[in-house]
């Protein structure tokens, strides 16, 4: 579905660096990171409207830049780009940019507007940020794409549609030869939903796993103090309270822990935030940082 080999790419002083996974088919990615990590650049990669400095990418088994047209025609997308004409109706910009897409089917179109509340004679300047998130995201999905790329569209929506778009999505895949990649910061969603995380930061990539592995990979343990430092380098960051201190630790299965400890598995939220942490260096030095 996605091979990304050591890919790189510079835009002023960003750079996103060394980037390298697979996505099999059959799966949903979530990229998380903090904004200005990485991830719509990434999305744009692979959507061929970014040429990558180094490295190498295959989306769908082609190269996007040398197979820009195939490429673009397999996947679907939503982004937080406005590119479809305002002037127009959600109907009108779906037959006019369907007519790039040999699959686009105006009846499937029209089933995924009633089904997310559109209507298709609404012009789509007059829409709402939510709504016009949803008429791409039934456009993207009446062309019969192979791949969808979703940029933080569910930051717009509102629980009951979010729950609908999961829905969606998972129907999407289930016939086990279709993916999806989404980026977003709504990590709960992810939590219950991907099967594969990837996480960037600062242009980097801290890790790509299944879901069931990254939570065997981290621990969050909170304790005394003294204790906390007897698990040694396993302590990835570490922050101190008044009644304690809680660490970030690299979890295996052969690890024992004091029984005075309180040890639990980290949300995806949590993974960020004390990744984070690390990368700034707040772990062990002699006395215990504030976090």
């Amino acid at each position: 579905m996605l091979q990304l080999e050591h890919v790189e790419k510079r835009l002023g002083n960003f750079k996103l660096s060394d980037i390298t996974f697979e996505l099999p088919k059959g799966y949903i990615l979530g990229l998380i990171g903090k904004n200005g990590a990485g991830k719509t650049t990434l999305l744009h990669l692979l959507m061929g409207l970014y040429t990558a400095d180094a490295g190498k990418i295959r989306v769908l088994g082609d190269d996007p830049k040398t197979q820009e047209v195939r490429v673009k025609r397999r996947i679907g997308w939503v982004l937080s780009e406005d590119l479809f004409g305002a002037g127009q109706t959600l109907g009108g910009n779906a037959d006019m940019y369907g007519k790039y897409y040999p699959e686009y089917s105006r009846a499937k179109f029209l089933e995924y507007c009633g089904r997310f509340g559109l209507s298709p004679k609404r012009l789509l300047g007059k829409c709402s940020k939510g709504e016009k998130l949803k008429f791409q995201f039934a456009f993207a999905l009446s062309h019969a794409p192979k791949l969808l790329l979703l940029d933080e569209p569910t930051a717009s929506f509102d629980p009951e549609f979010r729950d609908e778009f999961f829905k969606v999505i998972t129907e999407f895949i289930s016939d086990g030869e279709r993916g999806v990649v989404l980026a977003t910061h709504l990590t709960a969603d992810l939590d219950r939903y991907a099967d594969y995380v990837a996480m960037l930061e600062q242009g980097k990539l801290v890790f790509c796993m299944e879901r069931c592995e990254l939570a065997d990979a981290y621990r969050i343990v909170s304790g005394e103090e003294y204790k906390l430092r007897l698990l040694g380098d396993k302590v990835l960051s570490v922050e101190s309270g008044k009644y304690g201190a809680k660490a970030f630790v690299k979890h295996s299965r052969r690890m024992a822990y004091d029984t005075a400890l309180c040890v639990s598995v980290p949300t995806l939220e949590e993974i960020m935030f004390y990744h984070a942490m690390w990368q700034n260096g707040a772990g062990f030095t002699g006395n215990l940082r504030k976090g």
